[in-house]
């Protein structure tokens, strides 16, 4: 039996055969021998950096582990992360940074690795997770790495411990979900207004700001 072909077929099926003939000429006109001219199918695709991932974007997802990654909670999780200065504009080596903005390389465990700056602290990770914190996260969630969609989860596990996952839900980023917070981040500010641990603190407005406008970034990214 014979197989029919549509115009829009033969449109689709041309285009990296349009692309090679394009290179070849490019290759005669400049000069190289045909004989060490060889094309591949990976030659056409896209590299490697320009398909990697970026988490800050990525929601209306579930992934392994029991909290789903609404447009809400990934905008809480990356104000967490502008908060705790792991940002990084959004990229994901964000989930790869100490206390003190060294990185660390090996994502199958926490670094635990203490770092002297203004303070000393093994905080690791998008959410500076203190060793003591990460293991016992961990092994309540069966978490067997390190790995950003654990971190992920991790942090979704510590802000509904705290009571203020239900108001996020609901409500966004609140000044009362943020007072539940505080305890867990000391760059989330009190009802007053400071760090529960007298540490640098962001303000109310800078992470509502924050929060609202990355909130609207992913629901446009989404087409919601």
């Amino acid at each position: 039996m014979q197989r029919t072909f549509r115009f829009e077929d033969l449109q689709q099926n041309s285009r990296p055969l349009l692309a090679s003939v394009a290179c070849l000429s490019l290759l005669v006109c400049s000069g190289a021998p045909l004989s060490k001219v060889s094309f591949s199918p990976a030659s056409l695709q896209p590299s490697s950096a320009s398909a990697a991932s970026n988490r800050s974007l990525l929601a209306n997802v579930r992934e392994s582990g029991p909290y789903e990654l609404t447009p809400q909670r990934r905008a809480l999780l990356n104000t967490i992360r502008f908060a705790e200065g792991t940002w990084k504009d959004g990229e994901d080596q964000g989930y790869q940074i100490m206390y003190g903005g060294g990185k660390f390389k090996d994502l199958s465990r926490h670094p635990e690795t203490v770092v002297k700056k203004r303070y000393s602290s093994a905080a690791a990770g998008a959410y500076q997770f203190l060793p003591t914190t990460w293991k016992g996260v961990a092994k309540e969630l069966k978490l067997n790495s390190f790995e950003p969609k654990h971190q992920d989860q991790a942090a979704l596990h510590l802000v509904k411990r705290r009571g203020a996952l239900q108001e996020i839900d609901r409500s966004g980023l609140t000044p009362k979900a943020m007072e539940q917070l505080a305890p867990e981040w000391a760059s989330f500010p009190t009802r007053a207004g400071r760090s529960a641990y007298g540490q640098p603190v962001k303000s109310h407005q800078e992470l509502a700001r924050f929060y609202s406008s990355n909130l609207r970034d992913l629901k446009r990214h989404l087409g919601a």
